[in-house]
C-alpha cells in the first residue's frame, strides 16, 4: 500500500502532466501555439540548370505543417524567388530575415519552434541563396529565438548531418538527409521534390508524430535510393534530446 501522502503526490503530478499536453489541444491541438519557418534555399539543379524541387518542398511542406496542426498564422515561408510565388507569397531567402521571423513568431507564440531547410548542401552547412549558412549560426539563431523549447530542426540538403552534434541540446530533435560525409539525392532539374523531402511528406500522412517519422524516412530513404541505384546511401541522421525523447510522441499530428 502507498502512503498517503506519495499517492496524492503521484495524483498531483499526474494532473500537471494532463494539463500541460490539455491546454494545447483546447486550443486547436498541441502544435496551434508553434512557431516554424519553411526555407528554400537555392532554385538550381545540382547541375546548374533550374529546379522546382526546393520550393515544392517548401511549399508542401508548409501545407502539411498546417495538416498537422500548425497555424497558418504561424508559419512563414522562404524562397529564392518569392517574386515568382504570389500565392505563397514566400519571404526572401535570407539568414537575418529568417532569424528575424523566428524571433517574431515565437515572441508572439509560447510553444515550440520548428525549422526546416530544402536546398543544397556543403561541408560548411546549407545553402542559403548566394551564402552557406553554417550550423554554429543557426544554433546561435535557435537559442535566441526558441531558448528551452520543444524545437525541430530538420535539414534536407548534402552533406547536412555536420548540422547533429553542433545542434544538440536536451530540448531538441534534428532530422537530416544525409550523414556529415555524404551527399543526399533527388536535385535534378525533373524532379519535382528531393529524395527527402519526398519521403519527409510520406511519412507526415502516415507516422502521426516526429519521432516515428524520423523511422519511415530513414526506411523511406534506404528503399529509394537502392531501387535507383544510388551509391553511396545518404544515410539520414536523426537526434532527439533527452528532455525531448520522452514527450514528443505525445504532440500528434492532426489531434
Amino acid at each position: 500500500m502507498r502512503p498517503k501522502g506519495l499517492s496524492a503526490l503521484i495524483a498531483a503530478l499526474a494532473g500537471a502532466w494532463a494539463l500541460a499536453f490539455a491546454a494545447p489541444a483546447a486550443a486547436g491541438g498541441p502544435f496551434a501555439d508553434w512557431s516554424a519557418v519553411v526555407v528554400a534555399g537555392d532554385w538550381h539543379a545540382h547541375s546548374g540548370g533550374p529546379s522546382e524541387a526546393f520550393d515544392n518542398a517548401r511549399r508542401d511542406v508548409a501545407a502539411a505543417l498546417e495538416t498537422a496542426g500548425f497555424a497558418r498564422a504561424n508559419i512563414r515561408q522562404f524562397s529564392v524567388r518569392p517574386e515568382r510565388y504570389k500565392d505563397a507569397r514566400p519571404l526572401k531567402s535570407d539568414p537575418r530575415a529568417i532569424y528575424e521571423t523566428l524571433v517574431d513568431l515565437a515572441g508572439r507564440n509560447p510553444g515550440g519552434c520548428l525549422v526546416y531547410f530544402s536546398s543544397h548542401g556543403a561541408p560548411q552547412g546549407v545553402v542559403v541563396d548566394d551564402r552557406v549558412m553554417a550550423p554554429g549560426i543557426l544554433d546561435a539563431m535557435l537559442d535566441d529565438a526558441c531558448g528551452t523549447r520543444p524545437t525541430i530542426v530538420v535539414v534536407s540538403a548534402c552533406f547536412s548531418g555536420v548540422f547533429v552534434a553542433p545542434l544538440a541540446a536536451p530540448n531538441r530533435m534534428i532530422l537530416t538527409a544525409a550523414r556529415p560525409d555524404r551527399t543526399s539525392f533527388g536535385c535534378g532539374e525533373d524532379n519535382k521534390y528531393p529524395f527527402f523531402d519526398d519521403c519527409f511528406l510520406q511519412g507526415m500522412r502516415t507516422a502521426g508524430a516526429f519521432p516515428p517519422l524520423a523511422d519511415f524516412v530513414r526506411r523511406c530513404i534506404s528503399e529509394r535510393e537502392t531501387k535507383e541505384g544510388m551509391k553511396p546511401p545518404s544515410e539520414p541522421q536523426a537526434w532527439i534530446g533527452e528532455e525531448l525523447r520522452p514527450i514528443l510522441p505525445l504532440y500528434r499530428f492532426g489531434s
